[in-house]
């Protein structure tokens, strides 16, 4: 989808930060971002990639912190007060 496909479908800008425990050192959390636009409140796309990591990747989940922005909203359309052409 493009961003304004996403905007007419009330998507919103998803952050999650997903904190894991290294597999080869699992006493140590790193950190990974993750950022798409997903659907509040049941975040589908995020389940979808948290679903993958706990079958897919080693590292053992410790937490994901979430935070979601408002609706995306078209630009201001200032239009000028004064027009000419020059030759």
């Amino acid at each position: 989808m493009r961003d304004i496909e996403y905007a007419l479908a009330d998507y919103r800008l998803t952050t999650a930060e997903i904190i894991y425990h290294l597999p080869d050192h699992p006493l140590l959390l790193q950190t990974y971002l993750w950022q798409e636009f997903d659907l509040p409140p049941s975040f589908p796309r995020l389940k979808e990639f948290l679903d993958f990591w706990l079958h897919s990747i080693e590292g053992k989940l410790h937490s994901v912190h979430l935070a979601h922005g408002g609706p995306l909203l078209p630009n201001k359309i200032i239009t000028p007060l004064f027009s000419s052409v020059l030759h």
